[in-house]
């Protein structure tokens, strides 16, 4: 066994995707230019080579196998038991590699993420040689994912190409959508427009993928809010996406838009305001049958999900419940959620967590007053 392997793993993959496979089919971002975004600055693009992403799936394999191995010596058999998780996490001899496919095993050895920010910028043919060996080596592998950029899919891509992805394995799509409103576009510099969004979205679904939209609430700020909502609304309609997924706008000094922040230009929303343009965002959504889902730690309100129609009068409840909580109540609530205490409103049942947040949070203002806003902000900041 040598626990030296090691395959290449690139810096982020949605959050439903914590105990997937990662598997890099290509570096950083061909785009790169978006003003709300930080993670690929400074890097260039690359597409990897058929042979580079075989030889990363054969070590992986490797890795897996090294792994059944070490099972059979423990005696749990051909198991990866929790014990064993254990064991490989707190031992020193071995890598991020071997724990992220040991955690992949542990939950089944069924999905699968392709990174980086745009897979689909490969040749079509490329990337299904690659997924197709993937599975070759990995049959019990049953969800594949990927993000990949709008304009990619609108302008390069037949409905047939991605027909032909899916057939090889590709079952979902990670859309950036970001916002519907064209202004918004070429101002955050996104690359894309809205009809290339709804050409691209028109596109995923005809050929029988998954699609997941993201939408950033507050990125219009407090200049443009109803504006992207309302345009964020329209394009969802006419593309009625399998998921809807919001990521609330969280601004770092290394993204693009902090200059515009700090010249006047730009104006953040505060999360209560954020809360209500996402409501408005909700109320427009009409004649789809998306799943609605808030699952980022950066979202004030997790449980604002479920399936349209249907679930919509119950995600305008829970924002109207929190906007109806007394000033005292939201920020505990606030500080709770984004301490990683509470995960739903009625969370602030627990008397004894809601007077030791409200205690923390006073003693915070009494010691230098706005230390309180600054904390939550510096908390969202580890959350990026």
């Amino acid at each position: 066994m040598s626990s030296a392997l090691r395959y290449e793993i690139g810096p982020i993959r949605p959050p439903n995707e914590a105990y997937s496979l990662l598997v890099r089919f290509t570096r950083n971002c061909p785009w790169n230019q978006c003003a709300f975004c930080h993670v690929y600055k400074g890097r260039r693009f690359e597409k990897r080579s058929l042979k580079e992403i075989q030889r990363d799936i054969n070590t992986i394999k490797s890795i897996y196998d090294d792994i059944i191995a070490l099972s059979w010596e423990k005696g749990f058999g051909d198991t990866v038991s929790e014990t064993l998780i254990d064991y490989i996490f707190t031992s020193t001899i071995y890598n991020e590699c071997y724990k992220g496919v040991a955690i992949w095993m542990y939950f089944g050895g069924k999905n699968v993420f392709i990174q980086d920010a745009n897979s689909l910028a490969m040749k079509p043919d490329d990337f299904i040689d690659a997924l197709t060996y993937l599975k070759e080596k990995f049959p019990t592998i049953d969800r594949v994912t990927s993000y990949a950029r709008s304009r990619t899919i609108a302008k390069r891509l037949s409905i047939e190409d991605l027909k032909e992805m899916k057939e090889a394995g590709l079952t979902r799509l990670h859309i950036g959508l970001e916002t519907g409103y064209d202004f918004l576009l070429k101002y955050m510099n996104k690359g894309v427009t809205k009809d290339e969004h709804i050409e691209c979205g028109k596109k995923v679904k005809a050929s029988g993928i998954e699609l997941s939209e993201y939408v950033v609430l507050g990125v219009g700020g407090n200049r443009w809010s109803r504006e992207h909502a309302i345009e964020t609304a329209d394009t969802l309609n006419k593309i009625n996406p399998d998921f809807i997924r919001f990521r609330t706008l969280k601004v770092l000094k290394d993204m693009p838009l902090y200059e515009k922040i700090e010249k006047g230009d730009f104006i953040l929303f505060h999360e209560e305001e954020i809360l209500l343009e996402e409501r408005f965002l909700i109320e427009n959504l009409d004649g789809i049958t998306s799943y609605v889902k808030s699952d980022h730690i950066l979202n004030l309100l997790e449980e604002v999900e479920g399936k349209l129609p249907e679930d919509k009068e119950n995600m305008l409840s829970v924002i109207d419940e929190f906007l109806s909580l007394n000033e005292e109540q939201r920020l505990v609530y606030r500080f709770g959620r984004r301490a990683g205490i509470y995960r739903r409103i009625s969370d602030l049942g627990d008397e004894l967590t809601y007077l030791r947040i409200k205690k923390t949070v006073k003693e915070l203002e009494e010691k230098e007053p706005g230390s309180v806003e600054k904390t939550l902000s510096l908390l969202l900041e580890n959350y990026i």
